[in-house]
Parts: C-alpha cells; sequence; structure tokens
C-alpha cells in the first residue's frame, strides 16, 4: 500500500545542527496550508491505489499546526484516499508544543502516532542545540500523551556531540528505555555547513564530532535497546515488535508515496520528483498554476542503486532473488559478486545479504562499493 508525506515547514526556531527545509516565520502557516491543499487537488492522481497506509506530518514542527489547519488537511485527504484504523497516522511535535488540550485535539483527529523530539536529556545540551524545550518538558510530554491515550510512541534522540560520555550517553539510553515508548529513533550528529553549528565550526569555535566515539556510542545504543526488547529494524530506527513505522519502513521497502508541501518528495516506483525547497516560491505557484517541482526518471541503475542503498540499511536486507525479478540475472550476479567480498561488513542467509553490526557503522560506503 502507498502512502501520504505533509512537509510543514514551520518552526518556532532553528535548532543549531538542522539543515532540513524550515523557516521560524509563521505569517505563512496558513497560507501554505491552502497551498498543500490545492496541491493535493492537483496531484491526488500520482498514486493510482487510493487505500493507504501511512499519513505523516513532517518538518518542520507540524505540532505549530491548530487544529483546523489539519482538520483541513484531513477533510481533504478523504476526499481522494481511503484508510481505516490500522492506518498509521505520524504527527510530529516538540515537547513543549504539547498540552492536554493539544493531545485531546489530535486524538479526535484521527492522529494516532507521535513522534516526539526530544533529543537529548541533557539541559546544557539542548540548550546547545537551540531547543525551544528543558529536559524536565522532555519527560512530561510523554507521560502526558501516555496519559492521554497515546499508545504508539516514537522519541527521537541525537548522540556525538561534545556534551557526551560513553556513561552519559548509557544514562540518556536508560532514561529513553524507562519512558517506556514503543519505538526510538537515534542520530549521530552531523556538522552541516549551512547551520549554526557549521558555520562555528568552520570558525574553530567547536570541534569535530568524535568519530570513535561516536561509533562506540552506535554499538552501545544496539546492546542497550536490544536488551530492552527493541528490534534494530533500520540503522537508526528500534522498534517493538509490531510497532515499527509504516510511514519510514515505505521509503526503505521502495513502495509508492506521495509528498506534499514545500521541499516534499514523491516516488512512484519509476520516476521521483521533489517540491520547490522555498515557502514562498510554493505558495505562489500553487496559486498562479504554475510548475512547483522537479521530476527525474529513474534508470534501470538508478532503480538498482536506491534498492541497495535503502534495503541493506534494514533487517530486510538485499534478496537476490528480488534483485533478479526487478532488474534481471545480470544484476543478482553483480550484487552477488561484490557481496561476498565482504564478509566482514556482510552476512547472507538463504540468498538474503544483511550487514554485520560492524558493517552498520559504514552502511553508506558499503552500499556505494555495490553500486553499479
Amino acid at each position: 500500500m502507498a502512502g501520504v508525506y505533509i512537509h510543514i515547514p514551520f518552526c518556532k526556531r532553528a535548532c543549531a545542527y538542522c539543515d532540513f527545509h524550515f523557516s521560524t516565520n509563521l505569517k505563512h502557516k496558513n497560507a501554505l496550508v491552502t497551498a498543500i491543499i490545492k496541491e493535493l487537488d492537483l496531484r491526488h492522481t500520482y498514486l493510482s491505489d487510493k487505500n493507504i497506509d501511512s499519513i505523516y506530518f513532517g518538518g518542520g514542527t507540524p505540532s505549530l499546526l491548530s487544529v483546523n489547519e489539519l482538520e483541513s488537511i484531513f477533510e481533504r485527504l478523504s476526499s481522494y484516499f481511503s484508510w481505516n484504523k490500522s492506518t498509521e497516522i505520524t504527527l510530529e511535535a516538540n515537547p513543549d508544543d504539547i498540552t492536554e488540550e493539544a493531545l485531546s485535539d489530535w486524538k479526535k483527529t484521527g492522529i494516532n502516532r507521535l513522534s516526539i523530539g526530544l533529543q537529548s536529556f541533557n539541559d546544557e545540551e539542548l540548550t546547545w542545540f537551540n531547543r525551544a524545550h528543558t529536559a524536565k518538558q522532555s519527560l512530561a510530554s510523554v507521560s502526558m500523551a501516555q496519559d492521554k491515550g497515546f499508545d504508539n510512541i516514537t522519541i527521537d534522540l541525537i548522540y556525538g556531540s561534545k556534551f557526551q560520555t560513553l556513561s552519559s550517553w548509557e544514562k540518556t539510553l536508560q532514561q529513553a528505555i524507562d519512558l517506556n515508548t514503543q519505538h526510538i529513533s537515534a542520530y549521530n550528529l552531523t556538522i552541516e555547513n549551512k547551520t549554526a553549528l557549521g558555520v562555528n565550526y568552520a570558525k574553530g569555535k567547536e570541534p569535530a564530532v568524535n568519530e570513535d566515539l561516536s561509533s562506540r556510542q552506535f554499538l552501545m545504543l544496539i546492546q542497550h535497546l536490544q536488551r530492552a526488547e527493541f528490534v534494530q529494524y533500520e540503522i537508526s530506527n528500534f522498534g517493538k515488535p509490531n510497532f515499527f513505522a509504516k510511514h519510514n519502513s515505505n521509503y526503505w521497502l521502495q513502495k509508492n508515496y506521495l509528498g506534499l508541501g514545500a521541499s516534499a518528495h514523491s516516488f512512484n516506483g519509476v520516476s521521483r520528483q521533489w517540491n520547490v525547497k522555498n515557502n514562498a516560491l510554493y505558495i505562489k505557484a500553487l496559486n498562479h498554476n504554475s510548475t512547483f517541482f522537479e521530476r527525474e526518471e529513474l534508470l534501470l541503475q538508478d532503480r538498482y542503486n536506491e534498492y541497495v542503498l535503502t534495503r541493506l540499511r534494514t533487517i530486510w536486507g538485499c534478496d537476490v532473488k528480488e534483485i533478479e525479478k526487478l532488474f534481471g540475472k545480470n544484476l543478482r550476479d553483480y550484487f552477488e559478486k561484490k557481496a561476498v567480498n565482504k564478509q566482514h561488513d556482510i552476512k547472507e542467509y538463504k540468498g538474503i545479504f544483511t550487514l554485520t553490526e560492524l558493517g552498520k557503522l559504514r552502511a553508506d560506503g558499503i552500499a556505494a562499493d555495490l553500486f553499479i
């Protein structure tokens, strides 16, 4: 089944590490929601399957939307697509936006999964990240959501910052486990050029990420969450059984999805397209019925490379029978010849190739070695 992604590119403030598309100017928020609805009117036929198993509000900070704005998007979605109680409907939310009233409103709209951006339980680190919430709010937001009946919650964590040691990271992991959520995503801090962190790093005001320490923290992450009965179904994502993210999994399993909003991406199996990465231009284009996206037709080698890149990151791995079915016997032979030479990084069982624990430390590089 297919999925729909809605990008809400607004934030209260800019996180020091974030290079996603967003704006801290909220005055165009209502106009952008109107443009998203118009885009849906224009592009709903992009998905041939009208039954969807995932709706995802990402960003940015979708928890900044009013309940009326959310309801207007759901109302138009229901004109074109069908879903049921098993459909995963996710809203990304920051702890400081989570109140009892907001939780009740989200429940009423049909949202049944929350992705809460905690990032850290250290107030000094949160300030350095330029987050708007405190560690106390992090803990309270999860507890409040659980009390309101949300039983499918994922939290985000970041490791690798200058504030962390192995000991402090271990404490963070235990705090996260104790929250008793169904899913945890953990990402290694990266320094992107155009972010506040990247600018300060270029000026020599911030240290480089300690890759050796990050690698040790990553292995600790795997060990601790496995002991807590989380399954590492993708390199950065850990879910309890039956709580793997459908939205995320659709990406990695190459299922079709429609992306709505400025900078949103869409994929239909043979092509990929992405919307303009500018709120004003996106709104203007929709208002004037002009082009607001670019499109790329995927060649066979593109689709093969994407398959390897995404599937190798997951527990489902690269299946040589599937490779032959999708891309032909020559590419199956090519993949197997390359993969068998990486025995320290890749393991094979019944024709399915997955990364070893150490291989997960450099997944993208390993995948690149298998590309055409």
